[in-house]
C-alpha cells in the first residue's frame, strides 16, 4: 500500500469514530435547550392551539382528514388519483365547507370564525350559501346526472307555464269565435239564404257546415314547435334532433281547379236527376274530398181549379218530400269518375260523424307528405306527452294529421302491392320510434327475408340482434321473443305488477324493462317455410304480449287467406292497407272493398280498432338520406358491451319437437309411398314446413326403409 492511501485511511477511520461523538453531543445541547426553555414553548404552543380553534374549529379535523389522506396517497406512490378525479376532489371540498357551515348553524362555539363567516350573519344568505355548496359539490361529482336533473327540473316548469299561456290563448281564441259567430240581422240572414253561396274549403280539420255557407280563408295548421332536447339521457344516450329530418315542403292545389270540379259534381249528379249541393271541400296532400248533402225527392200532383171568370187553371201541389237516398249517389261512381276526368274516386257514405257524403277526387298534383311535419303537429305531441311508442300514420283527406299510440294498437298488420309504399312506410315508423326512444327504452327485432329493406338499421344499438334475413334464424327468432315473453310474466309475478308500466315505476333509471317490437317486413315467406310454427307463433305472441311491452308490427304484400289467415286477422285488430290488386285482397285485409282503388305512393286505408269504416290517410314519406342520417347519429354512440342475442342457440324441446313431427310422419310416408323418389326440399314444398324439420323426417323414412 502506497503512503498516500495509508493517509487516506486512517482520514476515514477518524471520521467515522468522532460522527457519534459529535451527534451525541448535538442531542444533549438540543435537549438542554428545550428543558431550559420548556414553559415558554408550551404556553407558545398553547396560545396556538387555541388561536387556531377559534379561527377554524371543528375544521382542523376536517383539514387533519385531508392532510393524512394526501400523505398516504403520495407515499404510495398514487398521485395520479388527484390529478384523474380532480373534479371529485373539489366536489368532496365543497361539501366540506356546506358539512363546516351547518356545524356552525348547529354550534356556532365549535365552528370557529372561519365556520360563521361561511354562513355569514344573516340567515338566509347563510342557507342559500349551503345550498350553493352542495349543489356545486354533487355537480363536480356527478356532472351528467345532474346537469340532467337540472334539464329535466326547468323544462318540467317551462311545460307549465307553456300550458298556462297556451290555456289563455284558446280562451282568447274561443271569445273572438264567439264573436264572430253572432247571429245576423234576420234581414241579411233572408238574402243569404237567396243568394248562391259557394261552398265552404277547408285545408285542415274542416269545421261543421253552416247554414249561411260562405267562401272560407283556409286556415293555416297548427303547428307545435318542439323544445330543445336534453344533451344526454338518464343512460348516457343522446337522443337526435328533430333538425334530422328535412323541412317539409308543401304543395299548394288551385282553389279555382277545386271550385269547377265542384261544379261538374253538382251538374253530373243533377243530369242523373239527384237534387244535391257541395257544402264543404276538404283539400289533402294526395286526394281533395267533396262533401255532398243530398237534396230532396220531392212529389207533386196537379191540381184543378176554376178561377172567378170560370177558367179552370192547373197548379202542382206538393205531396211528400223524402230525403235522397245514399245509394243513389254511390251508384254513380263511375258516372262521376268520367265526369271529371279522373282515374278512379272513392264515395265514402256517410263521413263518419258528419251528415255528408263525401266524394274523394285525386289531385292533379301529386303531393308528398313529410314526416318532421307530422312529429311537429299538435295532434303527434299530445300522444307522445302520454307514450313514448307514439307513431305517425299520414294525413286525412281533409289534410288533419293522424297519429296513433302503438301501445294501444297493440300490433299493426300492413297489407300492400309492390310500389305501393309499404316499405318506406314501415321506415317511416321505424324512424319515428328511433326519434324519441335509447336502447334502454326499445329495442328491436327486425325480420327480412328480401334481404334489401331492413338491412340499412344494422348499425343501431337498439337491436337485439342483427337483422335476421334467414328465414330458419326467423322461426327461431319467434321462439327466442316468446321464450322472452314467458320469462318477463315470471318477473311480473315475483315483483307483483300486471303490467310493464307497473313494473318499471318500481325500478331505478337505467333498471327499467324495454320495450320490444318485432317487425317483419314480408309473412308470406315464413309462412311457406314453417306455416304451422309461424301463425301459433305469432298468435300467441298478439294474444298475450301487450303487458309485457312485447309489439309486432308485420307487412305483406300478398295478402291471401294462406297468408292472413282467419286466427292472424283476429288477432290483429289494427289494419293498414296499400293499393293491392283486387277485391279479394282488399277484403281479407280490410273486410272491405276500396283498397284496389287506391293511387299508391303513400296512399292508405287505415282501420282502427274502434272504428267501423277504415280511413283514408297519405303516408309519410322518408327519404334514404335522413335514414342514413338517423342511422348513423345512432351508429355512433353504439357501446362495446352490446352483445347480440344468437337466436340460432333457442331451439325447441326435445319433446315438442318429436310430438310435432309425429303429426306429419304419416303424412310423410303416404307421399313416399306415391312418389318414387322423396327429398328433403320435397317434403318441405308439400308439407309445408321448415328445413330442419324436413330433415328430420327424412332421417326417419330413410330408417323405416322407404
Amino acid at each position: 500500500m502506497t503512503p498516500k492511501k495509508q493517509e487516506s485511511a486512517s482520514r476515514k477511520k477518524g471520521n467515522s469514530s468522532a460522527a457519534p461523538i459529535a451527534i451525541a453531543v448535538l442531542v444533549i445541547i438540543t435537549a438542554a435547550v428545550i428543558w431550559w426553555f420548556l414553559p415558554n414553548i408550551l404556553k407558545w404552543a398553547e396560545n396556538t392551539w387555541n388561536n387556531l380553534f377559534n379561527l377554524l374549529g371543528i375544521g382542523l379535523a376536517l383539514i387533519a382528514i385531508y392532510i393524512i389522506i394526501f400523505v398516504v396517497i403520495i407515499w404510495r406512490k398514487h398521485g395520479s388519483l388527484l390529478t384523474r378525479h380532480w373534479n371529485k376532489w373539489l366536489g368532496a371540498i365543497s361539501l366540506t365547507f356546506a358539512l363546516w357551515g351547518l356545524a356552525a348553524f348547529i354550534r356556532p362555539d365549535l365552528a370557529g370564525t372561519f365556520g360563521k363567516g361561511i354562513i355569514s350573519n344573516s340567515q338566509t344568505i347563510g342557507i342559500l350559501r349551503l345550498v350553493g355548496f352542495v349543489f356545486l359539490g354533487v355537480l363536480l361529482i356527478a356532472p351528467r346526472r345532474t346537469w340532467h336533473a337540472v334539464v329535466l327540473f326547468f323544462k318540467a316548469i317551462g311545460k307549465s307555464i307553456w300550458f298556462l299561456f297556451r290555456g289563455i290563448g284558446d280562451a282568447i281564441a274561443q271569445a273572438m269565435e264567439r264573436r264572430k259567430a253572432a247571429p245576423k240581422p234576420a234581414k241579411e240572414i233572408k238574402i243569404a239564404k237567396e243568394e248562391a253561396a259557394p261552398p265552404e274549403i277547408v285545408r285542415e280539420t274542416p269545421p261543421a257546415p253552416s247554414t249561411t255557407p260562405a267562401t272560407a280563408k283556409p286556415p293555416t295548421a297548427e303547428v307545435f314547435e318542439p323544445k330543445k332536447q336534453p344533451s344526454l339521457t338518464v343512460g348516457g344516450w343522446q337522443l337526435p334532433p328533430i333538425t334530422t329530418l328535412d323541412k317539409p315542403v308543401e304543395t299548394s292545389v288551385s282553389e279555382s281547379d277545386v271550385k269547377k270540379r265542384a261544379d261538374i259534381i253538382k251538374e253530373a249528379l243533377a243530369s242523373y236527376g239527384v237534387d244535391a249541393e257541395v257544402v264543404q271541400i276538404n283539400i289533402g296532400p294526395t286526394v281533395t274530398q267533396f262533401g255532398i248533402e243530398p237534396g230532396w225527392d220531392i212529389k207533386y200532383k196537379e191540381v184543378k181549379e176554376r178561377d172567378k171568370d170560370g177558367n179552370i187553371k192547373t197548379r202542382l201541389q206538393e205531396v211528400a218530400r223524402t230525403r235522397i237516398k245514399v245509394e243513389r249517389i254511390t251508384s254513380l261512381a263511375n258516372d262521376l269518375a268520367l265526369a271529371l276526368a279522373a282515374s278512379s274516386i272513392r264515395i265514402e257514405a256517410p263521413v263518419p260523424g258528419k251528415s255528408i257524403v263525401g266524394i274523394e277526387v285525386p289531385n292533379s298534383t301529386f303531393g308528398s307528405v313529410n314526416l318532421r311535419s307530422i312529429i311537429e303537429s299538435q295532434a303527434f305531441q299530445k300522444i307522445l306527452a302520454k307514450s313514448k311508442l307514439a307513431i305517425a300514420l299520414g294525413k286525412g283527406a281533409g289534410g288533419e294529421t293522424v297519429a296513433a299510440d302503438l301501445t294501444k294498437m297493440p300490433h299493426l298488420l300492413v297489407a300492400g302491392a309492390t310500389g305501393s309504399g309499404k316499405t318506406v312506410y314501415l321506415n317511416s315508423i321505424i324512424c319515428c320510434l328511433l326519434l324519441f326512444n335509447t336502447p334502454d327504452d326499445l329495442r328491436f327485432i327486425m325480420i327480412d327475408p328480401k334481404r334489401v329493406e331492413l338491412v340499412n338499421f344494422n348499425t343501431l344499438p337498439h337491436l337485439i340482434a342483427p337483422v335476421v334475413v334467414d328465414t330458419d334464424k326467423a322461426v327461431a327468432a319467434l321462439r327466442w321473443l316468446t321464450e322472452e315473453m314467458d320469462e318477463r310474466y315470471r318477473k311480473f309475478a315475483q315483483a307483483g305488477a300486471r303490467n310493464i308500466e307497473n313494473y318499471n315505476k318500481s325500478r331505478r333509471p337505467g333498471e327499467a324493462m324495454p320495450y320490444i317490437v318485432l317487425v317483419i317486413d314480408e309473412l308470406a315467406d315464413l309462412m311457406m317455410t314453417a306455416f304451422d310454427e309461424v301463425q301459433h307463433t305469432l298468435c300467441r305472441l298478439a294474444q298475450l304480449s301487450r303487458a309485457t311491452g312485447i309489439h309486432l308490427i308485420v307487412a305483406t304484400q300478398r295478402p291471401s287467406v294462406d297468408v292472413v289467415t282467419g286466427l292472424i286477422k283476429a288477432n290483429f285488430p289494427t289494419r293498414i292497407s296499400f293499393t293491392l290488386t283486387s277485391q279479394v285482397d282488399s277484403r281479407t285485409i280490410l273486410d272491405s272493398t276500396g283498397a284496389e282503388k287506391l293511387l299508391g305512393r303513400g296512399d292508405m286505408l287505415y282501420m282502427p280498432t274502434d272504428a267501423s269504416k277504415p280511413k283514408r290517410l297519405q303516408g309519410p314519406f322518408l327519404s334514404d338520406a335522413e335514414i342514413d342520417r338517423l342511422t348513423s347519429f345512432w351508429g355512433e354512440q353504439r357501446k362495446a358491451d352490446m352483445v347480440p342475442v344468437k337466436f340460432e342457440d333457442v331451439s325447441l324441446p326435445a319433446a315438442a319437437a318429436a310430438d310435432s313431427d309425429d303429426t306429419l310422419l304419416e303424412a310423410a310416408r303416404k307421399l313416399a309411398e306415391e312418389h318414387e323418389q322423396i327429398s328433403v326440399s320435397f317434403l318441405q314444398r308439400r308439407l309445408r314446413i321448415g328445413y330442419p324439420r324436413a330433415a328430420r323426417l327424412y332421417d326417419k323414412l330413410k330408417e323405416e326403409g322407404y
